[in-house]
């Protein structure tokens, strides 16, 4: 049980006090209702004496009491009713409710901590109530009359007559069988007498004097002169009196006689009975006019009270109490008649009432010693002759069933509890407990079970109130008292009182199990008033145990709450609850938990505690519940009605935050821009964003590179620090630590993801975001004022609204909402705004999902829903660079909803037109891009940057851009075609053309292509074709080709440079040719013009094409070089076939001569070799496009393997350069693009398809393919781990590179005649030309002594002798050819080989000397023949 204010001696002391009645004449009662109290009033806060009081017991031994009270009440001739204490008891508990800003006490108990209340004062009141309002009954005297005080005023004409009347009246009511009520303890009842003395008006002399005769009359122990109203009510009213009577007052108004007169009854279902205990309560209204009827009287008896419904009535004692608080008591008296009324409380305990009641006690003593002294036998014939008004003898069965056994009151066994009950109100507890032991066994063999009850009941409190407890508490005593009034007597009035005294007694000896037992036995449906208040104690026995028992006390409180709901008292009902939640929240018992919820919203929402009740409501929607779905969606509507009902409260007010449904704040997407067009037919749009793609941050930071670069290119090769990369979608993975910038009349798309929790769907109206702007015109310098959505306020920022969206249970959705920003400045996005409702009939039916059919056309809703806010509140990234951030925890902003609106900018859109999905490898094909300005403002600057520039190109900037000339070639070729002369062919046809003219070389980066708009604007509105070529990529499967657009404006902006447009291209390439090339040095010295310069260019085709393409066979059309220094001169093809074709995975080889060119300029030759009759202008678009961009994706390439050896090239300058003049002479800068077509079959018809490959050929001998080799991975193996060398090697020339310095070639006839009869030797004139192949002086020495060492060349090839100088030094300038006449001389007739002469060269300034391998290539034949 909670903690009382009185100590349980206290309370059972005080709650059986000697009952004084109090008669009054009417002009008493005139002179104390100045003081707006009756005399029973008047004297109640003075009826505790402050002194001990000693009096003998009947042994004449001094017994002491200490703080002793007693009660006075005015007479009441009726008994309460039971509908109107029921009233009273609820009015009184209503009204006592925690006091505001109490400190509850931490209760720890394992893991919970809990907040309760320490006391009850609801319950203190109810039971002090309860005991005061127990009516009068026959089995037992404590609530009996012991004395009464007549009551006169001194100011009547006769007082003395009045006394008497009084005194006649008193008898009346005690003694006529008229009035049953109330009880008076003894016949001889003692009667004392008050003279009443108004000082302020009456005279004090004649009070004085009738006292005098009073004193005469009834001596002075029976009667007392009491003055009051000293005050004089006009005078010191500022003089503050205390006022002792509200307490008792406003505690309880039982003995208030005007209180409940108007009471009028209401309808009963559930209403506490109260047994009179057997006695008649037909009462004749013969009453005489001092006397009202009793405030627990109803107007109608018949009519009975309905305790579910008390919100109307609960008022009565409010008001009561408002009136009388308002009211001032005691306004006439002063603090001195505040001690007179003192005083003759003490005055009349001391010498009247304790002496009465002494005496009594002799009395009835005596009879009981006289009694003690007979024998048992004499006893039964007295006792027989006693009880001669007894009821018949009926059978034992009968008796233990009943409580109607009654005792003549004379009865012996009533003259001992009649003695035990004085001995008990005057604290003489061992000589109660004597008497009550007496009683109870006499009672109990006479069966007379509710005599028995109370015997055992007081025997209990007597044997738990003797001082030094000579005996344990007889706590079975009270169990058998309670089953007995309850079981057998079927009285739960009594049975409650004696519920409250043993628990009381339990409680305070630390019994708390057995305490709580107790209480909880006693609950029943008869009341729920008084079983809610004793499961609440039980409730507190539990968590005040050693042990504390948690759950047992959140599960009683529960029952509590429950029934103080039944019972009507709301606000106790919900303090139940609350308290209890503190045990389930956040333990997992979700329907635990939901049941509270629901329940503290329900009685929150009748308490009008509207925001409570919203809160609990939210509680249980938002937890993951576990209920039904019929359940949830009940808990939505009324969760909806709540909400509705607080919002009407303050219409005004802002817009409440709705728990449903769930945000996902940080998965909140914001795009920027009008959204993509679909395709239309062969007009393809630029993929650009859109918020269906998903965020790939591998792509993101490609785009993020590309626009860079082009920016970079536009400021000539440094990013502005100001540079901010666009992002078009802004998401969870993007850098949104900048505001991100939009453009004026451009929508803003945010996209929102919705989780509906419940298994109900949800039904969103009237959907849209909440924003704030604040205007800035960045070209000013003031700043607008900062504005709420509102509905003025469209001309600033239009929003969109879905005027319906439903969420389906347990779904996952997304909603896309627009803004259309009209003013520059900042806009904030704060939240969406929206209208949430449920839908009609959601709940499925034998397992029919409810969502179907709610998916098209409207929804039903079930016409509740409320208006509502959800803030989008984004956490930014976990901060980790500093140590500062590491070691703490903090988030960087994220700005994706507070975008920058920047005045108006251009806007392009991109088509494509007939733009291919699929390629062969190295086909051409063209397309058309189409480029439309769909803004108000010009474009300007526009460029397309690639990460793959040789994919496509937009032509040259030669005069003739497009090849229009359909009539001169085939199937309308996208090449530049010419019809050839049929005499050129296999001869090389030349033109010239600059990289300059192509955008190669220029110094920008090759990836940004300008693309060719007339006259460089684009005007608002307009639209421009162009051609674009594309390229199939050589490596074959799908490739995925970002195409950058990038965009200015003509007026430049402080916020927004430029804009960008991105496109994805998805092209899948399959296998066509595959071409190996080799370059070699012709051994023929002079070409037809007789330069020393010319070389052999082999070049292998392999068709590698898989028929599954539906490829026929590709035509080889035509073969041209590319170079600054060297062009095809013709082709030395074997085969005289004109065309060269190739079926699957055929191979063909072409041979031809190339040799220098004449001109050593900038510009780069091209000649063609043209195999078929019409020639594609190789140094036109497109194909010399791709040659230029083929050579910078070559040169990039190379450049960064080069690159990468750059730190050994600063060893020794002079050195570097003498091995660079070496390398060079083995190096070749001639580039070979191979011409195609290719005939395929598709759908029964036959396309021809063009194509172009290119080889680069750097090195002589080194083969060279079409595209670079894939490297075979190798296996793995161990990783090694070794220390780099510190000191760079110096590169030294290959001895392959050495060799090439002098190219040597020999002159002779091939046969030659000679007729060795005539002479025996025979003399061959040869020639031997030294070529010098670098630009360096050279010294070369020629050896003749080299003889063939291998016995096989003798064999084969025979010996010869060469005549003259067998050594030559010689020195030969750069490109210098020298020739050096030699002899050879034969002997007799054979085949020889003359490459015998060794030559070794070295470079002017170097020593070692380096033999050539040119002899070594081939051999020199010769034959001798004999004429």
């Amino acid at each position: 049980m909670a903690q009382c204010v009185q100590s349980v001696q206290e309370f059972i002391q005080d709650s059986f006090v000697p009952l004084v009645a109090a008669l009054c004449s009417e002009e008493a009662e005139r002179l104390t209702r100045r003081n707006n109290l009756s005399f029973a009033e008047l004297v109640r806060p003075f009826c505790r004496l402050t002194s001990e009081v000693h009096m003998r017991d009947p042994n004449n031994q001094l017994h002491i009491i200490k703080n002793l009270k007693i009660a006075v009440n005015s007479i009441i001739t009726y008994p309460p009713q039971p509908g109107a204490v029921q009233k009273l008891l609820h009015d009184v508990v209503s009204v006592s409710q925690p006091a505001e800003g109490l400190v509850a006490n931490v209760i720890t108990a394992g893991d919970y901590d809990l907040n309760i209340s320490a006391t009850t004062p609801w319950f203190e009141s109810y039971r002090e109530c309860f005991l005061q309002s127990m009516p009068a009954s026959d089995h037992e005297f404590l609530n009996h009359y012991v004395a009464c005080m007549l009551v006169v005023s001194s100011s009547e004409p006769d007082p003395v007559e009045q006394f008497l009347k009084l005194s006649q009246e008193q008898h009346r009511i005690q003694h006529s069988s008229e009035y049953s009520y109330p009880k008076w303890f003894i016949p001889n009842t003692l009667k004392y007498y008050v003279l009443l003395h108004d000082v302020s008006t009456g005279e004090e002399q004649r009070a004085d004097s009738i006292y005098e005769e009073m004193k005469q009359r009834y001596g002075t122990q029976g009667c007392y002169l009491l003055k009051i109203n000293s005050r004089v009510s006009n005078r010191g009213a500022d003089e503050q009196i205390p006022d002792p009577w509200s307490q008792y007052l406003q505690k309880n108004t039982i003995q208030n006689q005007d209180s409940y007169e108007d009471y009028t009854a209401v309808s009963n279902k559930s209403t506490d009975h109260l047994i009179s205990d057997g006695i008649d309560s037909e009462i004749k209204d013969g009453l005489s006019n001092n006397f009202k009827t009793h405030p627990l009287q109803l107007d109608h008896p018949s009519g009975s009270l309905d305790s579910t419904d008390y919100m109307k009535a609960s008022t009565s004692l409010q008001d009561s109490k408002k009136s009388n608080s308002g009211t001032p008591h005691g306004a006439c008296l002063t603090l001195t008649d505040h001690d007179r009324i003192r005083q003759f409380i003490q005055e009349f305990t001391f010498r009247g009432l304790l002496p009465h009641i002494e005496k009594t006690i002799r009395q009835l003593n005596d009879q009981l010693i006289s009694r003690k002294g007979l024998s048992r036998s004499l006893f039964t014939a007295t006792k027989k002759w006693f009880s001669g008004s007894k009821v018949p003898e009926k059978s034992m069965n009968e008796l233990k069933n009943t409580s109607g056994l009654l005792y003549p009151p004379e009865a012996p066994e009533l003259q001992i509890r009649k003695m035990a009950d004085l001995c008990f109100l005057v604290q003489h507890y061992e000589l109660a407990y004597s008497c009550y032991h007496t009683a109870k066994k006499d009672f109990l063999n006479d069966q007379a079970m509710l005599y028995a009850a109370g015997a055992l009941e007081m025997a209990a409190v007597s044997a738990f109130l003797q001082p030094g407890a000579p005996r344990p508490y007889p706590a079975h005593y009270m169990e058998t008292a309670i089953q007995t009034y309850r079981d057998i007597c079927k009285n739960m009035v009594l049975a409650e009182r004696c519920v409250l005294l043993s628990a009381e007694i339990l409680k305070s000896q630390s019994k708390y199990s057995e305490a709580a037992a107790l209480l909880i036995r006693l609950t029943s449906e008869d009341s729920d008033l008084r079983s809610a208040l004793l499961l609440e104690q039980a409730a507190h026995c539990f968590i005040n145990m050693k042990s504390p028992m948690v759950r047992k006390f959140a599960f009683h409180m529960i029952l509590a709450g429950h029934r103080f709901s039944k019972a009507g008292q709301k606000r106790h009902a919900l303090r139940c609850y609350c308290q209890a939640m503190q045990v389930y929240k956040g333990k997992g018992w979700s329907l635990a938990e939901d049941h509270i919820n629901f329940t503290i919203g329900r009685q929150s929402f009748t308490l009008r505690q509207l925001d409570n009740a919203v809160s609990a409501f939210r509680h249980i929607l938002i937890n993951d519940s576990k209920q039904p779905p019929a359940q949830q969606g009940a808990f939505l509507r009324e969760y909806l009605y709540v909400y509705k009902n607080a919002a009407q409260l303050s219409p005004d007010g802002p817009l409440p935050q709705l728990p449903l449904p769930y945000i996902n704040s940080s998965a909140t997407r914001v795009f920027f821009g009008h959204d993509r067009r679909p395709a239309e037919g062969e007009k393809q749009a630029a993929t650009h964003v859109s918020l269906d793609q998903e965020y790939d941050s591998e792509s993101s930071q490609q785009w993020k590179e590309l626009e860079e670069q082009v920016v970079s290119v536009i400021n000539k090769g440094t990013i502005p620090s100001n540079f901010q990369p666009t992002q078009f979608c802004l998401n969870r993975y993007s850098d949104n630590s900048k505001f991100p910038l939009a453009v004026i009349e451009e929508p803003i798309t945010v996209e929102v993801s919705f989780r509906n929790p419940l298994k109900v769907p949800l039904l969103l109206t009237d959907l849209s975001l909440l924003w704030k702007f604040q205007p800035k015109d960045f070209s000013a310098k003031h700043d607008g004022e900062t504005k709420e959505q509102g509905t003025c306020d469209e001309d600033m920022v239009g929003t969109e609204a879905i005027a319906e969206f439903l969420i389906n249970s347990e779904e996952t959705k997304v909603a896309r909402l627009k803004l259309f920003p009209h003013q520059t400045g900042e806009l904030h996005i704060l939240g969406v705004v929206y209208n949430l409702g449920s839908v009609q009939g959601a709940v499925s039916l034998d397992g029919i999902d409810p969502s179907v059919g709610l998916q098209t056309g409207k929804f039903v809703s079930n016409g509740l829903s409320v208006r509502g806010r959800q803030d989008l509140e984004i956490q930014g990234p976990r901060l980790n660079n500093t140590k500062e951030e590491k070691t703490s925890i903090k988030y960087g902003p994220d700005r994706r909803l507070d975008p920058i609106i920047t005045e108006e900018m251009p806007l392009l859109e991109v088509f494509f037109i007939n733009f291919p999905t699929g390629l062969l490898c190295g086909e051409i094909r063209k397309a058309y891009v189409e480029f439309v300005n769909v803004s108000k403002c010009p474009l300007t600057a526009l460029k397309v940057v690639s990460k793959h520039p040789e994919f496509f190109t937009f032509g040259g900037n030669t005069a003739v851009l497009t090849p229009l000339s359909p009539s001169a070639s085939e199937n309308c070729s996208a090449y530049k075609t010419v019809v050839t002369d049929p005499t050129s062919v296999r001869t090389a046809l030349l033109s010239s053309a600059s990289s300059a003219d192509f955008g190669v070389g220029t110094g920008g980066s090759p990836e940004v292509i300008q693309v060719p708009l007339p006259d460089a604007v684009l005007l608002p509105g307009a639209s421009v074709q162009l051609p674009m070529w594309l390229r199939g990529p050589d490596e074959e499967g799908v490739h995925e080709i970002n195409f950058l657009f990038y965009y200015e404006g003509i007026k430049k902006h402080s916020k927004m440079c430029h804009r960008v447009l991105r496109h994805t291209a998805v092209i899948c390439t399959s296998r066509s040719l595959h071409i190996r090339a080799t370059v070699c040095r012709s051994n023929a010295l002079g070409d037809e013009e007789g330069r020393g310069d010319n070389m052999l260019l082999f070049v292998d085709v392999e068709n590698i094409n898989t028929s599954e393409t539906g490829v026929k066979e590709f035509h080889i059309v035509q073969v041209s070089s590319n170079s600054k220094h060297w062009k095809l001169q013709k082709s030395v093809n074997i085969s005289g076939d004109k065309d060269t074709k190739l079926a699957s995975r055929e191979k063909a080889k072409l041979c031809f001569k190339a040799v220098r060119c004449k001109n050593s300029a900038e510009n780069y030759t091209f000649a063609d070799i043209v195999f078929g009759n019409e020639q594609i202008i190789s140094s036109a678009s497109p194909c010399a496009d791709f040659f230029f961009q083929s050579l910078s994706s070559e040169f990039k390439r190379t450049h960064v393997q080069s690159h990468t050896h750059a730190s050994q090239r600063a060893v020794k300058q002079s050195f570097d350069e003498t091995v660079r003049l070496i390398q060079r002479c083995s190096e070749v800068d001639l580039n070979i693009v191979v011409l195609w077509k290719a005939y395929v079959v598709e759908d029964n018809k036959q396309l021809i398809l063009e194509g172009q490959h290119h080889v680069a050929l750097n090195t002589v001998g080194k083969e060279a393919f079409s595209f670079p080799q894939k490297q075979e991975l190798p296996e793995t193996v161990l990783l090694k781990f070794f220390r780099p060398e510190n000191t760079p090697v110096p590169p030294r020339p290959t001895p392959e590179q050495l060799s090439n310095l002098i190219k040597t070639s020999l002159h002779y006839p091939e046969s030659f005649n000679h007729s060795f009869h005539q002479k025996s030797l025979c003399l061959v004139p040869v020639t031997l030309l030294l070529s010098n192949c670098s630009q360096a002086v050279v010294d070369v020495m020629i050896d003749l002594r080299h003889k063939p060492t291998s016995s096989e060349a003798l064999e084969i090839h025979g010996s010869f002798t060469w005549l003259g100088q067998t050594q030559y030094k010689l020195q030969l300038k750069g490109q210098e050819v020298y020739s050096l006449q030699l002899k050879a001389c034969f002997v007799h007739t054979g085949v020889y080989n003359l490459g015998t002469p060794r030559v070794f060269a070295k470079l002017v300034d170097q020593v070692t000397l380096f033999e050539t391998s040119q002899q070594n290539s081939m051999p020199a034949l010769i034959i001798i023949n004999n004429i």
